[in-house]
């Protein structure tokens, strides 16, 4: 029996099947007394048989045990950059109603991405900016992650070129340095369970869980010799700007929610992304500026350490990890933008 990031408990039942030879198939079911699927055993997918593959690059067999809906479904731990709640690049953000757009911020400073009033998570921008430009270049180097009195914070450390089989991740949890095993899977867990880093590959790759509030998938990225060309970043030779690709999903998010990328996930948000525009950007600096990586004092942060929604501020909708790949809808309600 083992524990899931959503606190549900996920039984492996394994059958096998003769067919000339032995086939293994997996089932899962939520054993949690708050789950509407409680005791269901739900038989995993063929093109994902297991929850917990051998193969780190492999999808994974899962069942939101929050969901009425009951069915196990494929998930790509790994972050996706073309779907909703996906920051990526320099950085591009796609907002919950699936619009396109760009946040440049500024080099060596720290915004909000959501603030909320159980959640702050802000981001170290790094960047660069070469002579004749009017702006910097900016990728997100780090998450801090505010939770009731709790903090913490993941890191792409500085490297001067790329190296695949060296590990540029760095975790602090309340200020103390956390050292996960650079092995697949490895689990750590908070001593209160508030947080769980899970690795999804050996190297450079995780999951970070806020039971019941937030699941980031994370990957340590460099900017690539291709992206230095086509865009014209000037990167230098001692500097590969390693950084992270983040995708999102949330849970209950309530109705003040803000933040750069949080705003889109309020219920009557209008965004300002011009539509039609190659690179639609949107500013704010000033709005969702904080002083540090964890602090809450931007302009617009609604953040309390006290975390309490009240029944008119939290939302019904589990904020998901929606995929705007297929078609125009999402089927919860939201339509797709470019």
């Amino acid at each position: 029996m083992m524990v899931l990031s959503n606190n549900c408990f996920l039984i492996v039942l394994l059958l096998f099947v003769s067919a000339g030879a032995a086939q293994k198939v997996e089932y899962t079911t939520c054993v949690n007394h708050g789950s509407p699927c409680l005791y269901e055993k739900l038989l995993c997918p063929s093109e994902c048989p297991s929850p917990y593959p051998s193969d780190p690059q492999a999808k994974v067999c899962y069942v939101n045990c929050d969901s009425p809906l009951c069915q196990t479904e494929c998930k790509n731990r790994k972050p996706n950059c073309n779907t909703p709640g996906a920051a990526c690049l320099d950085p591009r953000f796609i907002g919950a109603d699936g619009t396109v757009f760009y946040f440049h911020g500024k080099s060596n400073e720290h915004f909000s991405l959501v603030s909320d009033l159980n959640l702050q998570i802000n981001a170290r921008f790094i960047g660069l900016r070469p002579a004749g430009r009017p702006r910097d270049y900016t990728w997100i180097q780090a998450l801090g992650i505010l939770f009731g009195s709790q903090s913490f914070s993941i890191e792409a450390n500085k490297a001067a070129t790329w190296e695949d089989e060296i590990d540029h991740l760095k975790f602090s949890y309340n200020g103390k340095e956390q050292i996960i095993p650079e092995t697949y899977p490895s689990v750590w867990v908070s001593t209160q369970n508030e947080v769980k880093v899970e690795r999804t590959s050996r190297k450079n790759s995780v999951l970070v869980t806020l039971p019941k509030v937030a699941e980031i998938s994370i990957n340590v990225v460099p900017v690539t010799k291709e992206d230095d060309r086509i865009h014209s970043y000037q990167i230098p030779l001692d500097d590969c700007f390693a950084h992270l690709e983040v995708q999102f999903k949330f849970y209950g998010l309530s109705t003040k929610v803000e933040g750069v990328l949080g705003r889109t996930y309020q219920p009557d948000f209008k965004n300002p992304a011009k539509p039609g525009v190659a690179m639609p950007v949107v500013g704010g600096e000033n709005k969702y500026r904080t002083m540090s990586l964890l602090s809450s004092d931007c302009g617009s942060c609604v953040f309390s350490p006290g975390g309490v929604l009240n029944k008119d501020e939290s939302l019904v909708m589990d904020f998901g990890t929606l995929d705007c790949t297929s078609g125009a809808s999402t089927g919860n309600g939201i339509v797709c933008r470019k």
